[in-house]
């Protein structure tokens, strides 16, 4: 996968379209990502033990890795992620201005 956990990443569609927000996991087996603030959905929590909270929590959702772009740190538009050799390591690069992505 081409998008990394800590990148930032702008949402192309769906109801978050245009947030931006972190990666806070990456799920390479279903080719998909959570983003903090993006797909935020309502889960009913039952209290496991006596004294334990119930309630309604939010939580972010997967959403697929190919709806979201990674922005780049220097130009700070969503971009495509190209690959270049230097000194024997593979690094991405911003396709719009040539930056290093870390």
């Amino acid at each position: 996968m081409r998008i990394k956990k800590g990148d930032n990443v702008q949402i192309l569609s769906g109801n978050d379209k245009g947030t931006t927000g972190e990666v806070l996991e990456v799920i390479p087996k279903k080719d998909k990502i959570i983003v903090k603030g993006v797909n935020i959905r309502k889960k009913h929590i039952k209290a496991k033990r006596q004294g334990d909270e119930s309630g309604i929590i939010s939580v972010e959702c997967a959403i697929p890795s190919s709806k979201a772009n990674i922005v780049c740190a220097k130009c700070g538009k969503a971009t495509k992620i190209g690959y270049k050799e230097e000194k024997d390591k593979k690094i991405r690069i911003c396709k719009k201005c040539g930056a290093k992505l870390n």
